[in-house]
């Protein structure tokens, strides 16, 4: 076995803050109560999915001997982080990273799943268990009781016969499924899910991890109400960590000589805003790229960037990522160019827009938002 200890992991290139841990006790329990089943699987048949940063996918090769481990994790940063920690902990090359699809799961014997908050997002993996896992696979699913509901229970026994919730431990719990239930007696999978919003004359598509699903954050419809005045001579545009594309798409509608690049470091994302796209007849001028804060953009490349930034880091109040990605914007875009950004009035971003990319003023307000526009100096 490896030299490997949780201390060395690390959460980088993801924020990184005293507040922020890159394991924690959900892992560890994971790991503890799957032991015997990664033991006893076959190489090539443990599959770990929404791994944050490597615990489970090192731990269950490290400590329980699992071989050619399988692994999903939505966030670029987070696949980004698993190798790096890997290469700390000389266990580069012991997994291979995959779309959330067969080529992961198929013939799965152990399933190691880091619970996501969205119910959506786990009705979309359990089905995707359920169709091309083995018939003897076991799931066991962990998160930190605060996180959880009954309805996780739930939807796993929509798509899978049997599920136990284990006794927790220092705040976390796991849920052990197993055996896919037959095709007749299972939901079918409808992943992407779409919506049309006839005010907005856009349609929305959404793959089960895309932050809002279907549909339309405040924040971003209020947005939408200054799409006219967004630098109105703009040839390329960046929809920056676009989520589920409405932006990208609602701009490319409103000007047929725009091209927009759409970019999120969220793999369910980028799919979705990919199918937003199409489903509104603008793939052909909407660019789909999953990277980290534009990092695949050159600099000074475009004339206008439109964010509705996160203040989350994963469960945690953290502005950081906003700051990555006004720094982001202030790198790609040209001089001249419009950052326009989207920010709950409470947060305050006014003066580091100021800072990072150049004069900004104030396009609009309502009691809960306010929207920006930052001129490149």
């Amino acid at each position: 076995m490896a030299d490997f200890t949780f201390e060395a992991l690390r959460r980088y290139p993801d924020v990184e803050a005293p507040n922020l841990v890159a394991v924690d006790a959900s892992d560890r329990l994971i790991l503890d109560e799957a032991a015997a089943a990664i033991s006893s699987a076959p190489t090539g048949t443990v599959v770990v999915i929404g791994d944050r940063y490597g615990a489970l996918t090192l731990g269950a090769i490290a400590l329980h001997g699992a071989g050619a481990v399988r692994t999903h994790q939505d966030a670029l940063t987070g696949e980004q982080a698993l190798a790096a920690n890997a290469e700390r902990c000389d266990l580069t090359g012991t997994f291979t990273s995959h779309p959330l699809d067969s080529t992961l799961l198929s013939g799965a014997r152990v399933v190691l799943l880091q619970l996501p908050r969205s119910l959506d997002a786990l009705d979309e993996i359990a089905a995707l268990v359920a169709e091309h896992a083995d018939p003897h696979v076991v799931v066991v699913a962990g998160g930190r009781v605060k996180h959880m509901s009954i309805a996780m229970n739930e939807v796993l026994g929509r798509h899978l016969a049997t599920v136990e919730a284990r006794l927790a431990r220092q705040k976390s719990r796991v849920l052990v499924a197993t055996g896919p239930r037959p095709a007749g007696e299972r939901p079918t999978s409808t992943w992407p899910a779409s919506e049309h919003h006839a005010d907005l004359g856009l349609t929305v598509c959404a793959h089960g991890s895309a932050f809002a699903g279907t549909r339309i954050d405040l924040g971003t419809r209020f947005l939408l109400g200054s799409l006219d005045a967004m630098a109105p001579r703009a040839a390329r545009a960046v929809d920056l960590g676009c989520g589920t594309g409405v932006v990208a798409a609602a701009l490319t509608l409103a000007r047929p000589t725009l091209h927009v690049v759409a970019t999120d470091d969220s793999a369910a994302a980028v799919a979705s805003a990919l199918a937003t796209a199409r489903a509104n007849g603008v793939a052909d001028r909407v660019e789909v790229v999953r990277d980290d804060a534009a990092s695949t953009l050159p600099d000074s490349s475009v004339d206008l960037v439109v964010l509705n930034p996160p203040f989350h880091v994963g469960a945690s109040v953290h502005t950081g990522v906003a700051h990555k990605l006004f720094a982001a914007a202030a790198r790609v875009l040209r001089p001249g160019g419009e950052l326009w950004t989207v920010w709950n009035s409470h947060l305050l971003y006014r003066p580091a827009l100021e800072r990072t990319v150049g004069p900004t003023r104030q396009a609009a307000r309502n009691s809960k938002f306010t929207v920006t526009v930052s001129t490149k100096a």
